[in-house]
């Protein structure tokens, strides 16, 4: 089972550094929490190849609706992260927050 991936784990990093130049880092949170839904859908996958024919049929069951769930939050929160891109004016060339937006929130 793969994840697509809008957003590079670079791209991320780079959301979460500008983002924090706001008093509401919203981009942040939403971007940590692709991060961590990468991290448990990885984990899974890794239950999954582990699994072997002694183990119990239940097992994989869990670890496969566990990554399926996962995939569709991960898809739901990085549209979510582009949506918010959008809506906020990034410069989506640079991951770059808007600098009017930057100098609002700063002088604030």
């Amino acid at each position: 089972m793969n994840l697509d991936k809008k957003f590079t784990a670079l791209q991320l990093a780079i959301i979460n550094d500008q983002a924090a130049l706001y008093t509401c880092a919203c981009p942040v949170h939403i971007s940590l929490q692709i991060a961590n839904l990468r991290q448990l859908f990885d984990y899974q996958n890794m239950c999954i190849d582990k699994e072997t024919s002694a183990d119990s049929g239940v097992e994989i069951q869990v670890h496969r609706r566990i990554a399926e769930v996962t995939q569709q939050a991960h898809q739901l929160m990085e549209q979510c992260l582009d949506e918010i891109l959008d809506m906020e004016g990034w410069d989506r060339t640079k991951l770059e927050m808007p600098t009017n937006s930057t100098r609002k929130r700063i002088e604030n």
